[in-house]
């Protein structure tokens, strides 16, 4: 964790962008119907109600129904449906 921190404080000493410097997974969200994610590490879970990526230090739950993963790719994905909530695990 004292290496995290110490990543955390450089990059906000040189404003180098988070995701650049500790692998943070960033979420696009539009509405509550689609959303964008970069940097994910890979595909824990899949069903229709849940999908689990897992990020570099954590792992990110969207719950809701008719979730669809409509493209991934290693960088990036799209997930549309109706999304209920987004959890950090």
């Amino acid at each position: 964790m004292r290496n995290f921190n110490i990543k955390h404080t450089i990059s906000d000493t040189l404003k180098i962008p988070k995701d650049v410097s500790l692998g943070a997974m960033i979420l696009t969200v539009t509405g509550n119907r689609e959303v964008f994610v970069e940097n994910y590490k890979g595909i824990i879970e899949y069903t229709c109600e849940e999908i689990r990526l897992q990020a570099k230090h954590n792992q990110v739950l969207f719950q809701g129904s008719n979730l669809c993963i409509e493209y991934y790719t290693n960088e990036d994905m799209k997930i549309s449906g109706i999304i209920h909530q987004i959890s950090y695990l």
